[in-house]
């Protein structure tokens, strides 16, 4: 009786650490602001207010999407991950969870996630979140360790969500949708590096080549956040000078990417953790509050 009593007991123990490893697989945090940044680029479509459904339709939708390439991301490298710190008590790694069953979540999310997008919108939004984890799974994963062109390639799909959410709304892919995609695809450059700068050790136990330089940890790297993010206060203008959005977003979005390049120039003068730091989370802040801008000045 007492041995019964305790194995039911460990039930619930059971089932919470196996929501936490889905949790790990599908990396729900990262994913919401991908999915932010779509469900964004759908509201500022033109004729688009916000409805609760179809935001809740494309959020799912695009949750399950994301899940699914970050599941695809740590499949493909589950041996990497078990040679770096940060990743070595990742479920896969671990050995808690088989890799046939990570490929079952994998595959169920995405296609669940294109599905619901194709059905709620149109096909050619789920076509391209089909297309961003395709890229992102098997394009930019395995050039990790190849080559730092890996950012470049990580860069298309990681940009691919605000178009996908203006392709949702409006059926084809229109020039404020290209906009929002090369904001995002611009901005991405000193986040990934600022990243890749303070995690080089680990990243270099697994073998990681994320830096511009080939030399690691040089000052090339402040260089190259500094062109990137200088290139985004001039693309800021464009929201203005096609109607999407008003002077407020305008000004607000330019101040960001000035201190963006800020904080690129200062990563580039010290070339140290804490510079690098102020660059990644700037990165962090940088993103929403220019996205949010847009959306609430949008004519």
């Amino acid at each position: 009786m007492l041995q019964a009593e305790t194995a039911i007991g460990r039930v619930p123990a059971l089932l919470i650490g196996r929501a936490r490893d889905y949790s790990q697989l599908l990396k729900p945090n990262l994913s919401f602001m991908v999915v932010f940044s779509s469900v964004i680029g759908y509201l500022l479509a033109p004729g688009i207010s916000f409805q609760l459904t179809p935001v809740l339709e494309l959020f799912i939708g695009g949750m399950l999407v994301t899940g699914g390439a970050n599941t695809l991301n740590q499949i493909i490298e589950r041996e990497t991950d078990a040679l770096m710190h940060r990743t070595q008590n990742r479920p896969l790694p671990a050995g808690r969870m088989m890799p046939l069953e990570a490929v079952i979540v994998a595959c169920s999310s995405g296609l669940i996630g294109s599905l619901l997008i194709t059905v709620a919108f149109n096909p050619l939004a789920g076509l391209l979140s089909l297309l961003s984890l395709g890229l992102y799974a098997f394009a930019y994963t395995p050039m990790k360790r190849i080559h730092p062109i890996s950012v470049f390639i990580g860069a298309l799909p990681g940009a691919m969500p605000p178009l996908i959410g203006w392709v949702a709304a409006t059926g084809h892919m229109g020039l404020g949708g290209w906009i929002l995609f090369l904001i995002q695809f611009f901005w991405q450059f000193p986040h990934y590096w600022a990243i890749a700068w303070v995690c080089f050790e680990d990243y270099a136990r697994a073998g990681f080549r994320m830096l511009p330089s080939y030399e690691g940890k040089t000052r090339f790297t402040g260089l190259q956040c500094m062109f990137y993010s200088i290139v985004l206060v001039p693309l800021l203008l464009l929201p203005r000078l096609i109607g999407m959005s008003g002077n407020w977003s305008m000004y607000i979005s330019i101040g960001c990417g000035i201190l963006y390049f800020i904080a690129s120039v200062l990563f580039y003068l010290k070339n140290d953790k804490r510079s690098a730091k102020m660059v990644m989370f700037g990165s962090f802040i940088y993103l929403p509050v220019v996205l949010l801008a847009l959306y609430f000045d949008k004519f």
